[in-house]
């Protein structure tokens, strides 16, 4: 795990994570940014997290972003939850039985 990546992927994870609510902030655009927001997301996820985590991750934030009234699931600060927390932890067992 590169700790020197960990929190910066954090903060733009939560950045990206907040875009995504700004749909909610006027009224009668959320669907026309949705639009927009929901490739951008996608794509971001793949340059974020790299291989096959990147790729599901983008599958369901652009599923999220597409989906009306699903814009409040944080996918970005989710997928760092499973990357650096609940599978972190998997690898450092894994590296302590070798």
């Amino acid at each position: 795990m590169n700790i020197e990546n960990k929190y910066p992927k954090l903060v733009l994870s939560l950045i990206f994570d907040a875009i995504g609510y700004l749909s909610f902030v006027i009224p009668g655009i959320a669907e026309l940014t949705d639009i927009v927001w929901a490739p951008a997301s996608a794509y971001i996820m793949t340059k974020l997290y790299k291989g096959n985590k990147g790729k599901v991750g983008a599958v369901i934030s652009f599923i999220e972003e597409a989906m009306p009234g699903l814009d409040v699931i944080p996918t970005f600060t989710l997928m760092w939850l499973y990357t650096y927390v609940i599978n972190g932890k998997k690898e450092e067992k894994t590296i302590e039985v070798s």
